[in-house]
């Protein structure tokens, strides 16, 4: 597993800069499968799954963020940069690409022909986000690539089994309530030795502001209500993939460090990411005393010696692939001809 640390600057609301330390929109399409419903709802219609997110206030803050981001976000194209990344390390081509929705715009202007895909399918749950996507699919450099764009929702993935090369998720996945269930949808709607790639926030994402806002609500209220989602571990990773059935899972960790001229600009920044609070079980209302109390908790607490303050943005980038014939595996267990204990003599015990 690797692990990388990188550090942002958003310290002004139009252009950012950042430095890496080393290391009309439209339903359905034709590979959308017939009679799919788009729905917007977590239940299953037995009431039986767990529900942590609120599914329909996020579609809501998605809607949002559309007309919130920012053109060129540091922080999103460097996720988006990294996972697409991945694409060149492999020979295979991939004509037929579903991106999940998270940072649609992001992976689409940076492809710039990774992957040879021919055909892509944009899907977010919100209209807004998908009209804006659209709109902007004019200025792309690579226009041969056949774009279409869906409005669904990532639970209830409306695509027919085995009909794509690739599944890319930038920032999206980590608020499906069932992201082992959404996870083995895309193994479904993959060709054999079809690719999944996907990046979700991870649990360590944000730790300075949910330690502020824990102790000003302890202070100012007595305790604490849940204000900031709970992520995915990275020990939970592989297991994710394993469960949905991938082979050759692979799981990379990279933490972001990004700077903001005060907590305030955080949550706008939030805000345009469509990643603020969608729990379920949250308090509606952040009282203004509290609001203010964690803003100085924040400042006091981690502030920079040029005031600026930092946001900690955990990554972690999951690959998987489905079964196929002509992929390496595993010999039996039991099937070894020699044993280590050969080898040392033959090699000696010296380093």
């Amino acid at each position: 597993m690797r692990r990388t640390t990188r550090s942002l600057s958003l310290l002004s609301g139009g252009s950012t800069s950042c430095t890496r330390s080393p290391s009309p929109f439209m339903r359905g399409t034709s590979e959308a499968s017939e009679g799919a419903r788009l729905r917007f709802s977590t239940d299953g219609g037995d009431g039986s799954r767990v529900k942590i997110f609120d599914r329909d206030l996020k579609r809501k803050q998605r809607d949002r963020a559309a007309w919130l981001m920012r053109p060129g976000d540091c922080f999103i194209d460097s996720v988006a940069e990294n996972l697409l990344d991945r694409l060149e390390d492999c020979k295979k081509t991939f004509p037929t690409a579903l991106c999940l929705g998270g940072s649609l715009e992001a992976v689409r202007r940076l492809l710039r022909g990774r992957g040879a895909i021919q055909k892509l399918i944009m899907m977010d749950m919100s209209c807004d986000m998908i009209q804006q996507c659209k709109g902007r699919e004019q200025d792309k450099s690579d226009k041969n690539i056949e774009t279409l764009h869906v409005v669904g929702d990532e639970e209830f993935l409306p695509m027919k089994e085995s009909s794509l090369d690739l599944v890319l998720s930038c920032l999206g996945l980590h608020w499906t309530n069932d992201l082992p269930g959404a996870m083995i949808q895309c193994k479904l709607a993959l060709k054999p030795d079809g690719l999944f790639l996907a990046a979700i926030l991870g649990g360590e994402t944000l730790k300075e502001l949910r330690m502020a806002c824990t102790i000003a609500q302890m202070e100012r209220e007595g305790g604490i209500s849940p204000r900031i989602s709970p992520l995915a571990q990275v020990r939970d990773a592989g297991n994710l993939l394993t469960r949905a059935g991938f082979s050759l899972p692979g799981v990379d960790v990279d933490e972001y460090v990004v700077r903001y001229k005060s907590a305030l600009e955080l949550i706008e920044h939030l805000r345009a990411m469509g990643e603020t609070n969608a729990l379920l079980q949250r308090v509606p209302i952040l009282k203004r005393e509290t609001a203010l109390a964690t803003a100085a908790i924040y400042e006091s607490m981690f502030a920079a010696e040029d005031g600026t303050i930092p946001a900690t943005f955990q990554v972690i980038y999951m690959t998987g692939w489905k079964d196929h014939p002509t992929q390496p595996k595993a010999k039996q267990r039991g099937s070894a001809t020699i044993s280590f204990k050969d080898i040392r003599k033959q090699f000696g015990d010296g380093s």
